[in-house]
């Protein structure tokens, strides 16, 4: 994974310094270089707090929330994880994420809407796939591109706007300003949402494996995407950058594997976690679900 995630970071930060040389040759190149140096420290310690104040996340204790508290903390001890810090959104629409640079300052957070749609069973599954994005790092890789992804773009911006025409700082002119605004942010959307979809997979099957119970992480995922479906997420929408960081699509998401698609099709992702429960014809490892009461979490959300 180590180097999967340098080889990622080393190719998105040579298209933000191949757009930084459209703007000012090899000045601009080196300045953009700075630039993402920059900003991948801030977004390796501190992304995290700033999504969870993006979206109004609310800490919570054993005492605050016990039960959903509590089903973290098992399958936390079932996936050899540190505890991590839990969180609460008060949004209506069913929803989760991860976030943190790793395992040891990690967050795992979930909507009202979510613990009040879900059965406790459909809950241990969503959280296990929360826990097998930070068990995999995910958290970490999905916020700095997510980070470089949008600085690309507003730098592709700016070289459009500040230098299109200085030919003198610009070694292509303006149609190679109007190439690299176009295609720079493209090429690292199209990395981003495609190694967010990747990712989605693994932490699907990385969730499975945690709680044990593949099935009702399937049955979790289709009642999130009718959820997402048919109940705004304004903050989402206020922050579009944030999205595949989201269990399904905040941003009404389509059961269609496109290019620009953030997730998955939930019937792919259901029919991989049949597979993996054996319900599926080409068969698959059979994971025992744990005993318990298949009921809502109590909370103070309602």
């Amino acid at each position: 994974m180590t180097v999967r995630f340098g080889l990622l970071i080393a190719a998105m930060t040579a298209l933000f310094m191949a757009v930084g040389y459209m703007l000012g040759a090899e000045q601009g190149m080196f300045l953009a270089f700075g630039v993402a140096l920059a900003m991948n420290a801030f977004a390796y310690w501190n992304s995290d707090k700033m999504v969870l104040r993006m979206y109004g996340a609310q800490p919570l204790g054993p005492h605050d929330a016990p039960e959903f508290y509590q089903i973290v903390q098992e399958l936390a001890a079932r996936a050899n994880l540190p505890m991590p810090k839990v969180y609460i959104i008060q949004n209506d629409q069913p929803n989760a994420f991860a976030t943190g640079r790793n395992p040891e300052n990690a967050a795992v957070a979930a909507t009202t809407g979510l613990l009040r749609m879900l059965t406790r069973d459909e809950i241990a599954g969503v959280m296990a796939h929360e826990l097998a994005h930070v068990k995999n790092r995910d958290t970490l890789v999905m916020t700095i591109t997510a980070t470089l992804a949008g600085a690309i773009g507003m730098l592709a911006n700016f070289a459009f706007f500040l230098r299109g025409g200085d030919n003198r700082n610009n070694p292509l002119g303006i149609v190679g300003v109007l190439l690299v605004t176009i295609l720079a942010p493209l090429a690292a959307t199209v990395v981003q949402l495609a190694i967010s979809r990747t990712r989605e997979y693994g932490a699907d099957r990385g969730g499975a494996e945690i709680s044990g119970n593949p099935l009702a992480l399937a049955s979790a995922l289709r009642k999130l995407e009718q959820g997402a479906q048919r109940i705004d997420n304004h903050d989402a929408e206020a922050n579009p950058a944030t999205a595949h960081m989201f269990i399904v699509n905040p941003l009404h998401a389509r059961a269609s594997d496109s290019l620009f698609a953030t997730h998955p099709s939930t019937a792919n992702r259901v029919a991989q976690l049949e597979a993996l429960a054996g319900s599926a014809p080409q068969g698959g490892h059979v994971w025992q679900a744990r005993s318990q009461p298949n009921h809502k979490p109590k909370g103070p959300w309602g």
